[in-house]
C-alpha cells in the first residue's frame, strides 16, 4: 500500500505516541484525522490534522471518526502499571473492539492495534517470539492487552479489512512519561532507584523507530500478523538509567533490592492517598522496571525489513534537546 494521500485516523492523537505518529504521517504526505478525549484541539489542528473529540467506547463517535478513512492506528489506551481491571477492560478491550468494528463497517482497509510486549508478563523466556507464551500476571494492563488481541484477530478479513498488531517495547523519546519524564523528575528529587543492581533488559524503542515499523507493516499489508518492535539493543536497566541521569547532569541513581523498593513505594502511595495526592509512581512499576530478558524482533526484521534508524545514543541526544526547552513538570499534572 502506498501511504501517499491516504487518510489515517489516529485514536489518542493527543498522547505521546499518537502525536508523533501524526507529525510523521503528515510529513509523509498522509491526511490525518484524530480522535481524542481531551477537548483542547488547538495543538493537533495546528499540525494540519482534523480532530474529533469523544470516547473510543462511544459507537456513534467511532463510526463518525472512521468515515472516509483508509487506515486506523489505534493508540488510545490506559497505560498505568496497575488499577481497576474493570476500568482497564472498558478502554483497552471494549473500546478497542468498538473502534475495530466501526472501522470494518466503514470500509476501512487497515486497522493497526498498538499492543505491548507486556502481554508476555514479567517472567518470560529470553528472546521470546510473537508466539508466546503470554501471561496476564494478575496485572490489569498485561491482562487487558492480551484480551484485546484475542478479540481483534478474528475480525481480520483481508483484502476487505486487515488487522495488524504491534507489540511495542518500552517507548522512549520526547514526551515519554514512564521512561523519560517520570524517572527524571524523581531523580531531580533524589528519589529514584533501580532494582536489583539494574540487572535485566530494558527493551527500549525510540518513538520514531516504532512509527517507522508501523508504517512498514501498513505498506507491506502484513494482515493478521503480530510484531514485537524494540530497538533490538540489549541495554541493561542500569545502563539506561545511568545514561538518563548523566544526560541531565544528575547524580547516578542507587540500586535497591526489589522487595525493598516495592515496600517503599507502597508506603509512599498510601501516604499520597491519605493526603489525596495523585500517585506519581505505583509499587507495581518495579515489576515493569526489572524484566529479565530481550524480546525477539527477528520477525519484524525478516518480514518488514525493519532496521531501527535511531540508536540509544542518538535517541538520548534528541530527548536531551527536547528536555532543555520543556517544563516536564507540566506533563504529569
Amino acid at each position: 500500500m502506498n501511504l501517499q494521500n491516504k487518510t489515517l485516523l489516529i485514536t489518542g492523537i493527543d498522547e505521546f505516541i499518537g502525536l508523533r505518529a501524526a507529525e510523521l504521517a503528515l510529513a509523509q504526505g498522509m491526511k490525518v484525522r484524530g480522535l481524542q478525549k481531551n477537548s483542547d484541539r488547538q495543538k493537533i489542528q495546528s499540525l494540519g490534522a482534523e480532530v474529533l473529540v469523544g470516547n473510543i467506547t462511544d459507537a456513534a463517535i467511532a463510526q463518525k471518526a472512521c468515515q472516509g478513512v483508509d487506515i486506523v492506528l489505534h493508540t488510545a489506551q490506559i497505560t498505568q502499571e496497575a488499577g481497576s481491571l474493570k476500568d482497564f477492560r472498558e478502554i483497552n478491550v471494549t473500546g478497542t473492539v468498538n473502534m475495530a468494528k466501526a472501522a470494518k463497517n466503514a470500509g476501512v482497509k487497515t486497522f493497526v492495534h498498538l499492543s505491548s510486549v507486556m502481554v508476555y508478563g514479567f517472567n518470560y523466556p529470553d528472546n521470546v517470539t510473537e508466539s508466546g507464551p503470554l501471561s496476564g500476571e494478575d496485572n490489569a494492563y498485561c491482562q487487558t492487552k492480551i484480551e484485546a488481541e484475542a478479540q481483534l484477530l478474528p475480525l481480520n478479513a483481508p483484502p476487505d479489512f486487515g488487522v495488524i498488531i504491534i507489540r511495542a517495547g518500552d517507548v522512549y523519546g520526547p514526551g515519554s512519561i514512564p521512561w523519560i519524564v517520570r524517572p527524571i523528575l524523581m531523580m531531580r528529587q533524589k528519589l529514584f532507584a533501580y532494582a536489583n543492581d539494574g540487572k535485566g533488559v530494558i527493551n527500549h524503542v525510540y518513538i520514531d523507530n516504532l512509527i517507522d515499523a508501523i508504517f512498514l507493516a501498513i505498506e507491506k499489508e502484513t494482515y493478521g500478523e503480530i510484531f514485537n518492535i524494540t530497538d533490538g539493543e540489549n541495554t541493561s536497566w542500569k545502563e539506561y538509567f545511568m545514561r538518563l541521569a548523566a544526560m541531565e547532569g544528575l547524580p547516578a541513581p542507587m540500586s535497591l533490592p526489589k522487595d525493598e523498593m516495592k515496600l517503599f513505594l507502597k508506603l509512599r502511595h498510601q501516604g499520597q492517598k491519605l493526603f489525596r495526592k495523585k500517585a506519581d509512581i505505583l509499587p507495581e512499576s518495579v515489576d515493569f522496571m526489572s524484566r529479565p530478558h530481550a524480546y525477539s524482533v527477528a520477525k519484524a526484521q525478516s518480514l518488514l525489513d525493519y532496521k531501527p534508524k535511531i540508536d540509544l545514543e542518538a535517541g538520548m541526544q534528541l530527548t536531551h534537546e527536547w528536555l532543555q526547552k520543556t517544563d516536564i513538570q507540566q506533563l504529569v499534572k
